[in-house]
């Protein structure tokens, strides 16, 4: 069993790929949608995500706004089970970041809590840890209620003594490492979660469709390939060149006729496909539910934000990433996966979803049964990293969605 954060690529014979002509592309819709109890007492999926919704247009509000107000913030949780926002910050709270949180409770229950540490000295402190502890500490979180950081490693004992020093206090979790993690069929205009990969050696999953200085592309994960190579679906039909990358973000752009649309069906069965079209892009905020939409693990719900801003290290420094938990702790994502599209459904129309990111990681210490492609020893998890949408617009000024 792999232990620790992977990056989640399939590797060379996990699939065997298909050769039939492009199907007819499923522009039909379906609903993207959470099952199970619903949390909160909320009526249904739809008034949580509602509020949802609600709460993490306020924490983008907050967190716009705090410019050289923000020495004290520490962090901001969605909790729509407790129907409330919290906001948590060290010391007083400026008049300005007051009135903003007064003028946003007319729409959002929001509460604002102190907290030991800010953000900043968490993250100046995170990236000491982890860049002093290569190989012994494999991600760094921080609390977003200030309180300190969430170290992960292999081994407790060496890393106990690592981090008695430490400027904040440190929680140690073991076993945490992370791995690098029809959709395979599909034509121009490029979709987001379809199959693709380089010579056929490898394979990961297409993101968001997006513009970037002038042109569209196709978005997914720096580890599956390097500039210049050239993404193919697993027919062996080209998609276009990998014209930019960028390392500590895990992201890439390929360079192809692309489209604001995600499949979101179970995979292997292209009768049932299906489509969603993408009109957005949403913050990530602790407590929050996305799905995940891979082209080998098919569309996962009920994934919750567990952490956010988080470095990461998969043999390199991942930076600025996001905890997933399988609320059900069934598989949220696996290998295959990688670059797929990280999507909020729109609570008013589950036929459209909002960007949240590009699936990273999966942590090899989670592991659980595949869903989709159960093939070889391809390796699933309930917990996995993601790339926020707010990596991709730092990682390539003046990128943008391209709406379905």
């Amino acid at each position: 069993m792999a232990t620790g954060i992977v990056l989640a690529t399939a590797g060379t014979g996990t699939v065997q790929a298909a050769s039939a002509p492009d199907p007819v592309k499923p522009w039909v819709t379906g609903s993207v949608e959470h099952t199970g109890p619903v949390p909160g007492g909320y009526a249904s999926w739809k008034d949580l995500l509602l509020d949802q919704r609600k709460m993490v247009r306020a924490a983008d509000r907050i967190t716009a706004a705090l410019g050289r107000s923000g020495d004290g913030y520490a962090g901001v949780v969605a909790a729509p089970e407790s129907h409330e926002l919290r906001v948590y910050w060290k010391g007083e709270v400026p008049a300005r970041i007051d009135a903003l949180v007064g003028s946003l409770r007319r729409d959002v229950a929001i509460s604002v809590l102190p907290a030991p540490y800010s953000a900043r000295e968490l993250e100046r402190e995170a990236n000491r840890l982890i860049r002093e502890n290569t190989g012994l500490i494999t991600s760094v979180a921080p609390s977003q209620d200030g309180s300190g950081l969430t170290a992960s490693t292999a081994s407790l004992g060496t890393a106990r003594s690592a981090v008695s020093g430490a400027a904040v206090p440190v929680t140690l979790e073991y076993g945490a490492r992370p791995t690098p993690a029809s959709r395979w069929d599909d034509s121009p205009p490029w979709w987001g979660g379809g199959a693709w990969g380089v010579g056929g050696t490898a394979f990961c999953t297409t993101g968001f469709a997006v513009t970037y200085q002038g042109a569209t592309k196709l978005l997914s994960g720096r580890h599956c390939a390097n500039v210049g190579q050239i993404a193919n679906d697993p027919t062996g039909q080209v998609i276009g060149p990998v014209t930019h990358t960028n390392d500590p973000r895990d992201l890439l752009l390929i360079g192809t006729s692309s489209a604001g649309r995600v499949f979101n069906n179970p995979v292997g069965n292209v009768a049932t496909e299906y489509s969603n079209a993408v009109i957005g892009t949403t913050g990530s905020v602790i407590g929050m539910f996305v799905c995940v939409s891979g082209a080998f693990s098919g569309t996962t719900c009920n994934n919750r934000v567990t952490a956010v801003n988080m470095t990461i290290n998969v043999g390199y420094l991942l930076q600025g990433m996001v905890r997933l938990d399988q609320a059900a702790g069934t598989n949220a994502a696996g290998q295959g996966d990688s670059g797929a599209p990280v999507e909020v459904v729109n609570p008013s129309n589950t036929a459209q979803v909002y960007a949240a990111g590009s699936l990273s990681a999966i942590d090899g210490s989670a592991t659980v049964a595949c869903t989709g492609y159960v093939i070889g020893s391809r390796i699933c998890s309930r917990r996995v990293y993601y790339s926020p949408w707010s990596n991709a617009t730092t990682a390539f000024p003046g990128i943008a969605i391209i709406p379905g």
